[in-house]
């Protein structure tokens, strides 16, 4: 049976946008008044969503809404959602930073937080007497924690400024000493939000290997907000989705990166695309346009093997003569993680007033299995004279390595030009 840390049910935080701390001495008075009824508070029949895109008449709103959900020991919980969406402020909650408008929640556990660079540091004191102070924080003793120092001040690689103020730490140091302290100081739970994307890729990899293996082999409960999807589907075994405050997903951690981006980026598998002004990033004057871009075969909901060639068209129009110029494509990961770029070559020539066509086949490709998307660009130039970029094109064409082989793909519709038909691959002839 599995070892309840965290229970949460129908938490809900309600702020009042301009005013540092509960408000009026007449909302105080209000709210004590209803306590003491046994009533609801009536200032919570006040606010909206928290919904930053768009204004409000209330000058309450709700930063969360009614979450409920669990977390068992062991777990590695991934809370992912937009900016604004109330992970911080789940996070401190949870942190007992601040309390709950409403809901409850309980806690099994010591808790160690690092909701950002410095939490729980005080300037003054040196990076040994601050490993002491968080360490009392967490109700060790001393001679807990010094038998802890030696493998602390190892991992956080600030061996040579440990008796030093940690106000003259930078940012980094800052964060990979906070790290060591919260990872080596034995909490049941460990809070971390977005704090390893201060530290470099050397010390992210190493923090990502500690908290999975604290998690592994200790049985420590994490919970990781990172804007980092890639992370959060690797690390995590469970994803909460946070959206205006309220949970838009509680699953498995990489069902709730997909429930994410799709929500992010808007996955649309459409074969042919006609750009518009939501595609382009530029003037509104350009020499070249793209027009459209489509693939020109492919199988339903775009799907591809490992070992399929990708086979586009793009259609260009000249709005003036343009001669020795090229176009430049990227592959991106969902998780908008750049890993292919390609120009064409030889370069190419438009007239003014001429649409064009250009096909484009990119073979071995060497995509692991994942959802993708291409960026295009159009330019002229070189090292000496600088590029000139005609049109640039985002987040077109999104696709899926759905297989690995072609003997996968039996019982998948093709697509084609003439419309939509399921067929068994058995009888197609595959060159």
């Amino acid at each position: 049976m599995k070892n309840t840390l965290i229970k949460v049910e129908n938490l809900s935080k309600q702020y009042r946008l301009g005013v540092v701390g509960t408000g009026t001495m007449r909302d105080d008075l209000i709210r004590w008044w209803s306590t003491i009824r046994g009533k609801e508070n009536p200032l919570l029949k006040l606010g909206e969503t928290n919904d930053r895109t768009s204004s409000g008449s209330s000058d309450y709103v709700w930063s969360l809404r009614d979450l409920n959900f669990e977390v068992n020991q062991g777990d590695i919980l991934g809370v992912i959602g937009r900016n604004g969406a109330g992970k911080s402020t789940l996070l401190k909650v949870l942190s007992r930073i601040t309390s709950p408008t409403k809901g409850s929640i309980k806690i099994n556990g010591r808790v160690a937080s690092l909701l950002e660079v410095g939490t729980g540091f005080h300037p003054e004191l040196t990076g040994r007497e601050n490993v002491y102070l968080n360490g009392a924080i967490l109700g060790m003793r001393k001679a807990e924690i010094a038998r802890k120092m030696d493998e602390i001040i190892a991992f956080s690689s600030v061996e040579r400024y440990i008796d030093t103020p940690v106000k003259r730490y930078s940012s980094g140091m800052y964060v990979r000493l906070a790290f060591a302290v919260a990872a080596h100081l034995d909490p049941e739970i460990l809070i971390l939000d977005e704090v390893l994307a201060v530290g470099d890729a050397e010390f992210q990899n190493k923090c990502l290997g500690k908290i999975k293996s604290i998690s592994e082999n200790d049985g420590k409960t994490i919970l990781f907000v990172s804007h980092n999807m890639g992370s959060v589907q690797n690390l995590c075994t469970r994803g909460i989705l946070l959206n205006n405050g309220q949970l838009a997903f509680d699953g498995k951690a990489k069902e709730a990166v997909q429930e994410y981006v799709s929500q992010s980026v808007n996955f649309k598998l459409d074969s042919f695309v006609e750009i518009t002004k939501e595609h382009r990033v530029g003037g509104t004057f350009r020499e070249v346009d793209i027009l459209s871009v489509g693939f020109l075969e492919g199988f339903a909901f775009n799907q591809y093997a490992t070992v399929d060639d990708l086979s586009l068209e793009l259609t260009l129009f000249g709005n003036q003569s343009i001669d020795n110029f090229r176009i430049a494509f990227g592959i991106y990961t969902i998780q908008e993680d750049g890993c292919a770029a390609h120009f064409s070559n030889p370069t190419l020539n438009i007239k003014k007033g001429e649409e064009k066509k250009i096909k484009l086949t990119i073979r071995n490709h060497q995509l692991a299995k994942g959802q993708y998307y291409f960026n295009f660009a159009i330019g002229k130039g070189n090292e000496e004279t600088g590029v000139r970029e005609f049109d640039i094109v985002m987040k077109t064409l999104f696709f899926e390595i759905s297989f690995s082989d072609k003997e996968h793909q039996k019982g998948i519709a093709l697509w084609d030009r003439q419309g939509w038909g399921t067929v068994n691959l058995q009888d197609v002839e595959l060159d």
